[in-house]
């Protein structure tokens, strides 16, 4: 496969920033087979932007000839307080989420997916922590807590400082030279990115994509903690399980997906910051092709759509109604989460990782 096309790849829908594209290309040119990585805390049931959103830019980044490293960060979920920092816990919901990259189209074959745990069994991971701390400010490692889906004010424990430590330690301990992580972890790839060859290793490729936002729209924070404020409403508007009335998770039917979506913020004739025109532009497209709309004759009868632009012009001159674009993009996530459905509904062992993780309460 030529440079050209291994480039267009990575840089295709969902990913919205590369630092930087140069240097991309750069090692493209050099390696066949880089390693890249993305990394999860084990932390509730799956979402869109998770199961599926995930996924896609996975095949991408897989087909682009990238050799690709799944990292459950168990201990960072410890951390963070999530499943109530009980590893025995995590380590089921990490086993759920294979699953369901299994039920998502991953051919788990192709990826070599890394337990947290295993990486802090080796004394020279800790030793890497120790010298990542040791070259950055406090100050600094602070600014860095949002990648934890926390604010500086948040933090309460003492332990989670060492949260963003760990995290530049990983992209090294992986030998990732691509980071392929959402743009609310792009701190951590930047301070990577500084630290790596004062460290003695290689400057990382950043690849960041698109965060699907939760239904209720836009959020704007009280406070900027990014770099520009579009980026910041952008992280902060973010799809959260913790809020299930404004997710959609994988395994809900069509009755709960069209409930939801009659809910979400959906402005007539407004594009920016639609949270349902979204899931047409990253998801539907980029899985489906197609969306096709269901409605009377005196609406203007059915109607299908073949790109997004089609669809989002005609949403923005007023010729779909928010009410029909609501209704065909809850079919259309239906049939894409229908094998996903189906795998937890058939597999025992699926279903009974399905049925703890369902079982327990969902924490920030």
């Amino acid at each position: 496969m030529d440079i050209e096309t291994r480039m267009e790849l990575i840089l295709r829908e969902p990913t919205e920033e590369v630092i930087t594209v140069e240097e991309l290309r750069q090692l493209l040119e050099t390696e066949s087979h880089p390693v890249a990585y993305d990394g999860f805390e084990p932390s509730g049931l799956a979402h869109i932007p998770f199961g599926v959103l995930r996924a896609i830019k996975l095949r991408d980044i897989i087909e682009a000839g990238c050799r690709f490293k799944l990292l459950l960060a168990d201990w960072h979920a410890m951390i963070n307080n999530k499943m109530g920092g009980d590893l025995q816990k995590i380590r089921r919901v990490g086993e759920y989420f294979i699953e369901v990259w299994k039920a998502s189209g991953i051919d788990v074959t192709k990826v070599e997916i890394v337990w947290a745990n295993d990486l802090a069994s080796d004394p020279d991971y800790w030793r890497l922590v120790i010298q990542v701390a040791r070259n950055s400010t406090l100050k600094r490692i602070l600014r860095c807590l949002p990648i934890m889906g926390r604010r500086e004010g948040e933090m309460q424990e003492a332990a989670q400082i060492i949260y963003p430590a760990m995290q530049v330690a990983d992209i090294f301990k992986l030998e990732a030279k691509i980071c392929q992580l959402g743009l609310d972890q792009r701190r951590a790839n930047i301070l990577a990115r500084e630290l790596g060859p004062k460290l003695g290793y290689w400057k990382p490729v950043a690849v960041h994509h698109h965060m699907l936002m939760g239904l209720s729209g836009p959020i704007t924070p009280a406070g900027l903690e990014d770099e520009n404020e579009e980026l910041d409403v952008e992280i902060s508007s973010k799809m959260s399980k913790s809020k299930p009335e404004t997710s959609i998770f994988v395994h809900d039917d069509l009755d709960t997906i069209r409930s939801k979506l009659m809910s979400a913020y959906c402005p007539p004739k407004q594009t920016a910051g639609n949270p349902v025109l979204e899931y047409c532009k990253y998801v539907i497209f980029r899985m489906s092709k197609i969306l096709d709309v269901d409605r009377p004759a005196r609406y203007g009868g059915p109607i299908q759509y073949t790109s997004y632009k089609e669809l989002e012009r005609d949403y923005m001159e007023g010729r779909l109604h928010p009410l029909d674009l609501k209704n065909a993009v809850a079919e259309a996530l239906y049939k894409i989460l229908e094998p996903i459905r189906e795998h937890f509904q058939k597999d025992p062992r699926a279903r009974e990782l399905y049925e703890f993780v369902k079982s327990q309460e969902i924490t920030r």
